[in-house]
């Protein structure tokens, strides 16, 4: 993409390959960078080997600081700090003990699996597919930017669906309409993993980081809960700001550049075919969106039945305080709703649409999905090994303490604090691919010691969110990174990282300023986060 093709080509022509031929000694400097991190990246562990790694350096500093008489005082039971020595006998005994009980009832697992059971059935069935190909048949091509955006936004609910279905997708609608097809990968790639946090509809990302960040608070505040619709309402306003920002940037810088610089020159023999929906998948989709609104007409009935054992039983409490308060049985089964609501239309949808023959298929929709999830299984494991070690060496609330007693010895507005953290993410992000991975990184640090200036769980996990979809699509570690190369050959023969990382940074620098900056002025107006959320600790 660095080459210059002065003509200006068509989409769909055929130049001469030699001049798109990137040469060893013409290198940008940004290429360059890229690959170092590229290498830097490839060798660290992978991210179970890294929680692992992890939890021997925490029982070799506990080891080491135990003897230390800290001045540190636990902010919830007034005594001092003492580390509490994890190579001892007892504790070891005690870590062979609680090992499966640990991973067990490690909060983030049980959330995500059963989220995603739902999922499954939905993504297995075709009820996904057929409603992402739907939206995108009914748009018209002046309309195709921001429609590609909101429907590869809108896929995050289906796990990764949107990497191997909207992303071509959008390539062959682009070259359909007589745009250019990398211009169509561009922007839905913005939307899926730049915009990967916004969306106006709950998916199993929502509890999964939740999950996290509770049991991370947890080590300041046992009670804690955090509600895996804490960050609901920010994300869905930040679907606006995602795709605005996508639209103008495609639009108006990124596909000029492209149709000058980068001519279409791949086999189009073989390109996917964007098929409208048959009468029968037409029909299940019909079926399948009207059995959600049933279900939540049936929700907000039983919800709102005066004495609903789905409302916090507070006689005190007005009505709609009953329901969203933290005591409402209703708030508190967020997960298994959206197993409910993924579920009831994908076995729907399958049944009219003739995707399914019976419950066997049902079972093979949930099996698959969680086939899917093995290795975050496997990390989940280490992970939970970590923080658990971390947490009953009392390392995590020594660096909390300390570390919020440093940023206030700094006197740092809280609106440049979390700044810092949203650039930290991102930072991280261009070595750990994986967005639970970090946060199970960055959690167990910065949660509690943010708590401890004032500054609540939800909105520091609102910040990492940000921070971790705007550098998504600039990593080269990213999972789906080099599949998305893939998808770039098809039209441009020497489609190379550096191709995919030049026409995506603009998007990632654009998105981290005004994302950035739309969650301080949310945050100063004052709007709300999402369900049972506060910007402030303790809530107020």
């Amino acid at each position: 993409m660095n080459e210059k093709n002065n003509g200006g080509t068509p989409p769909g022509s055929s130049p001469n390959p030699e001049l798109h031929k990137v040469l060893p000694g013409e290198r940008t400097m940004l290429e360059r960078a890229l690959n170092v991190i590229e290498v830097v990246g490839n060798k660290l562990p992978d991210p179970a080997v890294l929680f692992f790694l992890l939890m021997v350096v925490v029982w070799v500093l506990s080891a080491i600081l135990a003897p230390i008489q800290f001045n540190a005082v636990h902010p919830s039971t007034g005594e001092t700090i003492q580390i509490i020595n994890q190579l001892s006998g007892s504790a070891m005994a005690d870590f062979l003990v609680n090992m499966v009980s640990v991973f067990v009832n490690f909060a983030p697992l049980g959330i995500v699996l059963v989220a995603l059971l739902g999922v499954g059935v939905a993504e297995h069935t075709g009820f996904v597919n057929a409603g992402l190909r739907k939206l995108l048949g009914m748009t018209s091509v002046r309309l195709l930017t921001p429609m590609l955006i909101l429907v590869a936004i809108i896929s995050h609910t289906a796990a990764d669906a949107g990497y191997v279905v909207v992303i071509p997708l959008g390539a062959v609608l682009f070259y359909a309409a007589g745009r250019h097809p990398l211009a169509g990968i561009a922007a839905a790639f913005a939307g899926v993993s730049g915009g990967f946090s916004a969306n106006f509809i709950p998916s199993a990302i929502d509890p999964m980081l939740a999950g996290i960040t509770e049991e991370a608070g947890r080590v300041l505040d046992p009670s804690l809960f955090v509600n895996p619709l804490a960050n609901w309402f920010f994300m869905a306003a930040s679907s606006m700001v995602v795709i605005a920002v996508g639209w103008w940037l495609t639009d108006k810088v990124i596909e000029p550049r492209l149709v000058k610089d980068t001519p279409v020159d791949g086999d189009m023999s073989d390109m996917p075919k964007m098929e409208a929906l048959s009468v029968k998948e037409s029909r299940g989709l019909f079926w399948a969106l009207a059995s959600i609104v049933l279900s939540l007409i049936l929700l907000a009935v039983a919800v709102g039945l005066p004495g609903s054992p789905l409302r916090d039983p507070n006689p005190d409490l007005t009505m709609f305080q009953s329901i969203t308060s933290f005591g409402a049985p209703v708030m508190r089964s967020i997960v298994p709703l959206i197993f409910i609501l993924f579920l009831i239309p994908g076995i729907v949808y399958g049944y009219v649409a003739g995707t399914i023959d019976g419950h066997k298929d049902i079972i093979a929709g949930m099996t698959k999905a969680m086939e899917s999830m093995g290795y975050y299984i496997v990390m989940a494991f280490f992970a939970a090994q970590f923080i658990a070690a971390f947490s009953s060496s009392n390392l995590g609330i020594l660096v909390a303490v300390n570390g919020a007693d440093f940023l206030q010895a700094l006197n740092l507005p809280a609106q440049l604090t979390i700044v810092g953290i949203i650039g930290l993410t991102m930072f991280v992000n261009l070595f750990v691919g994986s967005a639970s991975a970090k946060w199970l990184i960055i959690a167990p640090i910065f949660v509690p010691m943010l708590m401890q200036l004032g500054i609540s769980p939800e909105l520091t996990q609102a910040a990492y969110r940000v921070g971790d979809s705007t550098s998504n699509i600039v990593t080269p570690l990213l999972p789906y990174f080099p599949l998305i190369v893939v998808f770039c050959k098809r039209y441009f023969k020497d489609a190379g990282i550096g191709t995919l990382i030049s026409m995506m940074l603009p998007y990632a620098i654009a998105l981290s300023i005004i994302w950035t900056l739309f969650l301080l002025l949310y945050w100063a107006v004052g709007l709300p986060l999402g369900l049972q959320a506060s910007y402030t600790y303790p809530p107020t």
